[in-house]
């Protein structure tokens, strides 16, 4: 069946049909199966992707083309793409390896090219591929696979007999014959597909996932973290992902021995139905094989096949649970352009205290030491309200690290004579930051202690700009993300803060090289072009005027131009998410009005006049159309929640201070798939176990709570000794009383505007006019 589907580009449109597709057309049929997609828009997705279309790009502004897909559903068939493009390299390896071997056949290559299944692939591949040493190749040396062959037919065979006459200076009697002849009989049973699956599907169903400790090293007081799995068994399919993650651990670690089984004997029945076929001496050496087929060689290979599935899944449960956590972390509310004193708390080696302008320039560096041993209590509060009256400081940040919770007591205790917001700032990962090449490039003066303290103070104006900074592992938001797949965590790490970024938008003329690296269309080269050019020319007047910078060709320049802001441009939609592909569209609806584009963006009644079927045209459709006029109703607007202050609890400073019962506010720092970390001002977080999220069941906690969310919660049980504090957030207002969660670029992302009425390349041509090439 062929495949013609309709993409938009630049306001153009094309025929897409096999001949345009990267890939076999059989993999497109195959992923709309999949994932439930239309074919038509699954080879939109490959062929956009081919040509180097991000997912955010795709996503937004190729609506008409994916058929209004968000970034999961793109992202979930790029990774299928990907899966396919391996699966056919592999295929290539697999049929030159067996032609080199002079064994493949029309119908062995028809069943290789057919193959959709990795695993799959393997299995027809396992007899061929070249092997080392077995004790089924020393047989076969020895000459004794005819034996073999006939044992397996199962005949009414003498087998003493007839194993009687392979007997020479190789091989010394009849029982190692026999021997001989079981072990080839073992590794054909142990290549055959049908035993392979069967023993998967017992393995699939069946499985028990078990650890035990090592009893040498049960009492050590590092094995006594791993407790809970000294003894453990549980089926694997209902085994959660933190669970094999912990005993895979406390295997590396030399404490925990682990096991994936079946029941030996089934599975030894199951296969003797399948290949036993008689009941005469030849079946009998058939049956001992088959035993000896799934003790030797089926149960370990298909074992480790399962660990390592099970590691796979694991895997990215985990970094499914990493990612949502730094989506919600990099889109925490900013608290905007304000005059900022940011504080690094810390006892004997005092408090770090910067003071930082509305856009984030460092201003003034000096240090307090208000707490143990110095106890310049007075000292310091005269130092922070002079600090706050010179820089004309509108909001204090303070880290939440050691001697948080006593400068906090500090600052709100000091009365600066204008009101002054106070904020706890999530400082995970600035000691990274300001010991990196980036902090010591962007602070070649400053001592580390110096840009940690910036960076505390900039995550509060905007934590997304600062976060980009730092590798987003040390931001400590994960679960087990020194255990999994580190390429894997990367890759999905990188797309979520490419996808933050790009969702937020990025102003072109403050934006650093390490935001602007993450833009779509951009790299760490043309990131740092921009900036150059910014600064040799100073702030651009316009998205065309990008076609300057070096590098920056036609194509990046499509990919990136919407998600740039140029506030006070000239033309309003350079400071939207309008891409100015679709301008002509927007100046027809003005022209239309006898009005301007500014006053189509500021007047809502001229808005209230465009019917937006009136603009649909076979290159712009009605997803175009609609993302255009949401947009033009507040052009460039912030999607993320307005800041809140927040208090912890009077009297509170450490865990002894909490007593079970206590109802307390705190703030959500951590979320894994067994609950939700909290920080109730103690120094030490309290765990929400995912029973106790809320008054009904709950299978995901993203469901109930948000990374940085305010929530009230009661305290069930402190273990003082172990450091663990036990808390609910049942009949504790969950729900209420708390501020909203972040957005989610993937579910809220502002509509896209591709495709105007005149083509993107005339678009282009007219620029490069402008600015000149």
């Amino acid at each position: 069946m062929l495949c013609t589907a309709l993409c938009l580009f630049g306001g153009t449109a094309y025929i897409c049909t096999p001949t345009n597709f990267k890939m076999d057309v059989k993999y497109i049929h195959q992923i709309s199966t999949e994932l439930n997609l239309p074919v038509k828009q699954v080879g939109n997705v490959e062929q956009l992707h081919a040509e180097g279309a991000t997912i955010p790009f795709i996503s937004r502004y190729r609506k008409e083309a994916t058929g209004n897909m968000d970034e999961v559903q793109v992202a979930n068939v790029i990774d299928k793409i990907r899966y396919y493009d391996e699966l056919e390299k592999r295929k290539e390896t697999v049929l030159k390896t067996i032609e080199a071997a002079g064994k493949l056949t029309p119908e062995l290559r028809k069943r290789v090219e057919e193959c959709l299944n990795a695993t799959e692939l393997e299995d027809i591949y396992l007899p061929y591929k070249p092997k080392r040493k077995t004790k089924a190749s020393v047989a076969i040396e020895k000459g004794l696979e005819p034996l073999a062959t006939l044992l397996f037919a199962q005949g009414n065979t003498r087998v003493e007999e007839e194993a009687a006459q392979y007997i020479n200076e190789q091989v010394k009697d009849t029982a190692e014959a026999l021997q001989g002849a079981r072990d080839i009989i073992a590794e054909r049973i142990a290549e055959s597909e049908q035993a392979r699956t069967l023993v998967r599907a017992m393995f699939a169903e069946t499985s028990v996932v078990a650890s035990r400790v090592l009893t040498t090293k049960k009492e050590e007081a590092d094995a006594q973290k791993y407790r809970d799995y000294f003894d453990f068994k549980e089926p694997l399919s209902k085994c959660p992902s933190h669970r094999i993650l912990a005993i895979r651990r406390g295997e590396k670690e030399g404490f925990l021995i682990m096991d994936i089984s079946i029941e030996k004997d089934t599975a030894v029945g199951s296969l003797k139905t399948e290949f036993v076929r008689s009941s005469g001496e030849a079946g009998t050496q058939v049956g001992l094989a088959v035993e000896d087929s799934y003790a030797r060689l089926l149960k370990p290979a298909i074992e480790t096949e399962f660990r390592m599935n099970s590691k796979t899944s694991a895997d990215e449960e985990a970094i499914k649970v990493f990612a949502e956590n730094l989506r919600q972390l990099l889109l925490a509310s900013p608290l905007g352009h304000k005059r900022v004193l940011a504080i690094d708390p810390g006892f004997r080696t005092g408090c770090k205290v910067v003071c930082l302008d509305e856009s984030g320039t460092f201003l003034k560096y000096e240090t307090i030491f208000p707490h143990a041993p110095q106890n310049d209590w007075h000292g310091a509060a005269e130092a922070l309200k002079r600090l706050v009256s010179k820089y004309d400081i509108e909001a204090v940040g303070y880290g939440n690290g050691t001697a948080s919770k006593e400068t906090e007591k500090l600052v709100r205790g000091i009365d600066f004579g204008k009101p002054v917001s106070v904020f706890m700032v999530n400082e995970s990962g600035a000691s990274i930051y300001s010991a990196s090449e980036v902090a010591r490039e962007e602070f070649p003066d400053e001592d580390v202690t110096v840009r940690g303290a910036i960076s505390i103070g900039r995550r509060l104006l905007d934590p997304l700009s600062e976060l980009v900074k730092i590798d987003a592992k040390s931001i400590g938001v994960g679960q087990y993300q020194h255990d999994v797949n580190q390429n894997r965590l990367k890759d999905s790490l990188d797309q979520v803060v490419q996808s933050c970024v790009n969702y937020v938008g990025v102003d072109v003329n403050t934006a650093s090289k390490h935001l602007l690296m993450y833009v779509s269309g951009l790299t760490a080269t043309t990131a740092k072009n921009i900036v150059e050019y910014r600064v040799k020319n100073g702030a651009f007047k316009s998205r065309g005027e990008l076609l300057k910078v070096a590098m920056l060709g036609p194509k990046a320049y499509e990919q990136c131009a919407g998600f740039l802001r140029i506030p006070n441009a000239v033309n309003p939609l350079d400071n939207s998410a309008v891409h100015p592909e679709s301008y002509p569209v927007v100046e027809a609806m003005a022209g239309g009005l006898n009005c301007t584009v500014a006053e189509l963006i500021t007047r809502l009644e001229l808005r209230k006049g465009i019917k937006a079927r009136d603009f649909v045209t076979e290159t712009v459709g009605q997803y175009t159309i609609e993302d255009i006029l949401k947009e033009l109703e507040k052009p460039g607007r912030d999607p993320r929640e307005a800041i809140e202050e927040f208090r912890f609890a009077e009297g509170l400073a450490a865990i002894g201070d909490l007593k079970a019962g206590m109802k307390v506010p705190g703030i959500v720092t951590n979320i894994t798939n067994f609950g939700a970390f909290v920080d109730v001002g103690v120094k030490q977080d309290g765990l929400v176990h995912v029973s106790h999220l809320a008054n009904k069941f709950v299978s995901d906690p993203n469901e109930v709570v948000k990374l940085n969310q305010k929530v009230m919660v009661t305290v069930l049980e402190v273990d003082a000794a172990r450091k663990r504090i036990s808390l609910s957030m049942k009949d504790a207002g969950s729900g209420e009383n708390r501020t909203r969660p972040a957005g989610n670029p993937q579910k809220q992302a502002a509509k896209p505007a591709p495709a105007g009425k005149n083509s993107f390349q005339s678009s282009l041509d007219a620029l490069r006019k402008k600015f000149g090439e």
